[in-house]
């Protein structure tokens, strides 16, 4: 069996994932492994640490490297999961003191203790960090707490967090190490005024104002968090538009239903420069096309502009691994790198910067080490923004679509008809199909609703199969439910008219 050794620090934090010495991880419980390693994993987050597992259970011997002190990298620690446990409690605290009244739920007085809060969401934090550790004993993957640097294309030597030195050689090693939060010059960021997105998880209170800097997923959900629970927020994005990647029609509706929850957006705006006086941040902006400059203040701000491959101490130069002009790893169809036996996969590479992403790609390197097909389409990796309504897509938008060529018709279907929608009071959004106009073929599915998160999958499985609208407009759906809307708008798309709108 051909082995490996992956390298793989997690999403979007620090380097993860440097091998300690043997009588450290004997310490900790876990046997040490031979002298050789199949496989070795520099990072445990989403990426890594389902490479580690899917590559135990095709029967390599698997070591996985994580400096973090905990599993599930950025994505678990510091990113996916903890937002949406505040998205969750912000979102029940907004639907009590909003929406209750009108369906008869007598609430009286109404508050939160937001110390509750982050505790709730750090109880899930742990809990799943510890079941991460679980499967690796489960699977017999060694877990080792430390730093991973590359010595060659077949060693890795390891700084324990021990403060430990070791080496570890593999037959292969996976680089899974993530990525970072894009700095942005003039706004230094010290994590309690001026924060990251790690840090905004982590205020000890809620702001009274919030800017947030930067118009995409992560500033509009966090945004969003603060915002239902008292925050006057104000987004500032340097675009004339917010989520770019995003179909331009639904972005238009998303950002009005977002501002009549009580978002503010400065459009075409840039920020200069950032600076903590006192207990304020005091901003200066400018047109991003030119112009006189303007300050803003707030209690707290965040800076999202977005995230980049965190390669920091990988040793990558002293190999001969090279770096495409955004910093990804250039790497062949078969995720190798430069050196055929380093592999590398998730944020590092090119494709869509999410942790389900970072998982196919683990899998699917793994595969091809032991001689499999493994293989991502990136084509169908669906995209998620969890506010509410949340917002999901995969495939072409329709301006992508007539970019590339393509014939376009589309189909659209309001959730304002949806009879469950309708039921429960919660009628933002739409779902938009985008075919080839001469075959009928899918091309993208956008939702806008409750549940898009949910509902996608539907799409994604159709584009997957190279469904037609037809398809989908063919295939029953229960009622009541969301999922019907995706079905009226098939129709709309394939046969020119929904049933119900």
């Amino acid at each position: 069996m051909q082995g490996l050794v992956v390298c793989a620090r997690s999403r979007g934090g620090r380097a993860y994932g440097l091998l300690s010495a043997l009588a450290a991880q004997q310490q900790r419980g876990y046997a040490s492994g031979a002298a050789e390693k199949d496989l070795v994993v520099i990072g445990g987050g989403p990426g890594g640490y389902v490479a580690a597992i899917k590559a135990a259970q095709l029967g390599m011997s698997v070591a996985c490297v994580e400096g973090r002190g905990s599993l599930g990298g950025t994505c678990l620690n510091v990113g996916c999961i903890p937002s949406k446990a505040l998205l969750h409690s912000s979102h029940l605290y907004a639907e009590a003191k909003n929406h209750f009244g009108s369906i008869g739920i007598k609430t009286g007085e109404l508050s939160y203790d937001f110390s509750v809060i982050q505790k709730s969401k750090d109880t899930a934090v742990s809990g799943l960090t510890k079941g991460i550790e679980g499967l690796f004993k489960k699977n017999k993957v060694e877990y080792v707490k430390g730093w991973g640097k590359l010595l060659s294309g077949n060693e890795v030597e390891v700084a324990g967090l021990d403060g430990s030195s070791s080496k570890i050689k593999a037959k292969n090693i996976l680089l899974a190490t993530g990525s970072e939060v894009t700095p942005l010059p003039g706004v230094p960021i010290d994590e309690t005024r001026i924060v990251s997105s790690t840090g905004a998880l982590a205020l000890k209170e809620v702001p009274a104002e919030m800017v947030v800097i930067g118009a995409g997923y992560i500033g509009l959900e966090m945004g969003s968090v603060y915002q239902r629970l008292g925050s006057k927020v104000t987004v500032v994005e340097f675009l004339d538009t917010i989520v770019p990647s995003m179909d331009a029609e639904v972005r238009r509706t998303f950002q009005r239903t977002l501002e009549k929850q009580g978002l503010k957006f400065k459009m075409g705006t840039k920020v200069t420069k950032g600076e903590v006086v006192g207990n304020r941040v005091v901003l200066t902006t400018e047109p991003s096309k030119g112009g006189a400059a303007d300050k803003i203040e707030c209690d707290v701000c965040l800076v999202a502009i977005g995230r980049r491959p965190y390669t920091e101490g990988l040793g990558l130069e002293a190999l001969g691994i090279k770096k495409d002009n955004r910093g990804r790893l250039e790497v062949d169809s078969h995720f190798r790198t430069a050196v055929p036996s380093v592999y590398a996969i998730g944020d590092l590479v090119a494709g869509p910067m999410l942790a389900h992403k970072a998982e196919e790609d683990g899998v699917a390197a793994v595969e091809i080490m032991a001689g499999k097909h493994g293989h991502v389409n990136y084509a169908t990796v669906p995209s998620i923004c969890y506010t509410h309504p949340e917002t999901a897509s995969v495939g072409l938008t329709e301006d992508e679509a007539k970019a590339k060529g393509y014939e376009t018709k589309t189909g659209k279907f309001s959730f304002m008809a949806n009879s469950r929608a309708r039921a429960v009071g919660d009628t933002d959004g739409m779902v938009k199909i985008v075919a080839d106009k001469k075959t009928d073929k899918l091309l993208g599915v956008h939702i806008m609703g409750p549940n898009a998160g949910e509902m996608i999958h539907e799409a994604v499985l159709a584009l997957e199969y190279g469904a037609s609208a037809e398809d989908i407009a063919r295939t029953c759906h229960g009622h009541p439910t969301l999922s019907e809307a995706v079905k009226e708008a098939a129709m709309a798309t394939a046969f020119g008219k929904p049933i119900h709108m």
